[in-house]
């Protein structure tokens, strides 16, 4: 669909292409003149005081080469696109080319995908070929934001430990790749107060044993139990249904330092996980998604 909501442009076009070759053949005519017999006279202009251009004509086999190159544009722009919004007599365009060779290639590849739709995630994970398969749709679609290795970055999880914030069991890691994920920290600082954050961060600091002021975290502890454990729980182990972290271990997506752990309760945070649904279809997700199961389930819990 074309970004422009106006015919304007299409006009615009259409006139500065016509206009165009127009003046080219005006060019050509005007300088389609014989050689005479005689003596070949000079420019007027000169240049240097010393430097004159003799007078010659084209030489008539450059002249038809520029006739040619003509008819061959405008044979071009009769059935190509070029004019305007005029889509030339085979209706070519570079969307409806490229929609093509992706059936044409899907049509080639379904029946790969197909092989390991019907198996288990399970299966799917320990066969090599699959494996091979899932990987490079990683490195294609994942890898970005999840990183080549998929320890993940500031902000994007690590696939290679079993911390998971939505539950790491193979039904629901296809179902985070099929539909996404939209994660909602909210700001807390206009509730907390400035002295009210510091104390619940050095007590989500003592939840895991990091260093912490003592008196601030008994403090943030009340606090916690007040505003907090909706989503993170009593015990601060987080709620996989809501993707709320447990705030007891050693994993942190944002950081663990006091600055950080006081801009997350302050300003809250927004992660998104797109959905590949649409865009990937679901053999694509299933092997990519066996792919992601093979990558933690050897690691030792954290």
């Amino acid at each position: 669909m074309s970004d422009f909501v106006s015919d304007t442009w299409h006009y615009y076009v259409l006139g500065l292409v016509v206009l165009s070759l127009i003046f080219c053949v005006w060019i050509l005519a005007s300088n389609m003149t014989r050689r005479e017999k005689g003596p070949v006279t000079l420019h007027e202009h000169i240049w240097d005081e010393t430097l004159q251009e003799y007078n010659h004509p084209l030489p008539r086999w450059w002249m038809f080469m520029f006739w040619g190159a003509l008819v061959f544009a405008v044979g071009y722009l009769a059935v190509f696109p070029g004019l305007g919004a005029y889509q030339g007599y085979f209706g070519w365009s570079e969307v409806k080319q490229y929609q093509d060779e992706v059936k044409t290639t899907d049509a080639q590849i379904r029946p790969l995908y197909a092989k390991y739709a019907k198996q288990d995630l399970a299966a799917v994970a320990a066969d090599p070929e699959a494996q091979a398969m899932g990987q490079r749709l990683f490195l294609t679609y994942c890898a970005q934001c999840h990183g080549s290795d998929a320890h993940g970055n500031k902000g994007f999880p690590n696939l290679t430990d079993n911390d998971w914030l939505y539950g790491g069991d193979p039904q629901t890691i296809e179902t985070t790749i099929t539909g996404g994920r939209n994660g909602a920290m909210p700001a807390w600082g206009p509730v907390l107060g400035t002295e009210g954050v510091k104390d619940v961060a050095n007590y989500v600091r003592s939840l895991s044993g990091l260093a912490n002021d003592s008196i601030r975290a008994q403090r943030g502890k009340d606090l916690f139990a007040t505003n907090c454990v909706a989503c993170h729980g009593p015990e601060g182990k987080g709620n996989q249904a809501l993707g709320a972290p447990n705030l007891t271990d050693k994993v942190w997506l944002w950081g663990s330092s006091e600055a950080t752990i006081i801009e997350t309760v302050t300003k809250g945070r927004q992660n998104q996980m797109p959905v590949f649904k649409d865009f990937l279809g679901p053999e694509k997700i299933h092997l990519l998604a066996a792919y992601v199961v093979s990558l933690s389930k050897n690691q030792p819990s954290k």
